[in-house]
């Protein structure tokens, strides 16, 4: 009876052996083609920033979190989500978001540091690794209304446009202090529990308020009139409000049992 039941066991391993090389070889193409963009563009920045094209390379991450935004968007859309799109996005995420920044950063502000500035850099690019990898492990089980810990595409706009808030204002970030706390506090928080807010379950067909339509438009108009000014003011402000929400959040809790 043993015998009998093992060749039937293997056969059956063949089988899915075989299925899964089949599904293998087949991924879709769309949503690919996306993520694609954003690992070229990546590789670009870092193109740029060895070259000292700083305000080049930090326009290509910005470039990158675009794409990588639709990637997923035309997954959901098309119905075409996977294994392999969901691994090839954070392979691709850790180029465009987690070396991409940290070699512009360090070229274009860290370098004079030292050892100093060359670990500021290397922190970045190893918490954003992380917090990628922590994300594929618990994203099924996290709600999705929120993130746990600072998204790395977020921390790596908030770098590139910390650049063009400091060259439009004239100021100098070579070996500028702030840069580097900067980078080391957004590399802290992206491997923190801390929860950033991520607007996925915002609906724009719902009926809105007239306050907060105009207040969008308003945040859109000042976007693209003074963009290198306020999208940095925006990112850092999504941050910090984010930290107090959660700490509020946190201090009630902490409250609760007391009370």
């Amino acid at each position: 009876m043993e015998e009998t039941q093992q060749p039937k066991a293997h056969l059956e391993e063949m089988r899915s052996i075989v299925r899964m090389r089949r599904r293998g070889m087949y991924i879709y193409a769309l949503p690919n083609l996306f993520t694609s963009m954003n690992l070229l563009l990546g590789y670009l920045s870092i193109l740029f920033s060895v070259d000292g094209k700083f305000t080049k390379a930090a326009w290509a991450i910005l470039l990158a979190s675009v794409f990588d935004t639709l990637d997923g968007r035309v997954a959901r859309l098309t119905n075409t989500t996977s294994k392999f799109g969901l691994e090839y996005d954070s392979l691709c995420d850790l180029v465009s978001f987690g070396l991409a920044p940290s070699l512009l950063v360090y070229y274009a502000a860290l370098k004079p540091f030292g050892r100093l500035g060359m670990a500021g850099a290397v922190i970045f690019a190893l918490c954003g690794a992380l917090r990628l990898a922590r994300f594929n492990v618990m994203a099924s089980a996290l709600p999705k209304s929120y993130f746990q810990g600072l998204p790395i595409p977020m921390a790596s706009m908030t770098l590139s446009t910390a650049i063009f808030f400091s060259h439009e204002l004239n100021l100098s970030i070579d070996h500028s202090a702030f840069i580097l706390s900067l980078t080391v506090a957004l590399a802290l928080l992206m491997v923190s529990t801390l929860r950033f807010p991520s607007f996925k379950d915002v609906h724009l067909r719902q009926r809105r308020n007239f306050t907060v339509i105009a207040l969008s438009f308003a945040l859109v108009f000042a976007l693209i009139s003074w963009f290198e000014l306020v999208a940095f003011l925006l990112f850092l402000s999504y941050i910090c409000l984010s930290i107090l929400f959660d700490l509020w959040r946190a201090r009630g809790k902490w409250k609760s049992p007391t009370t």
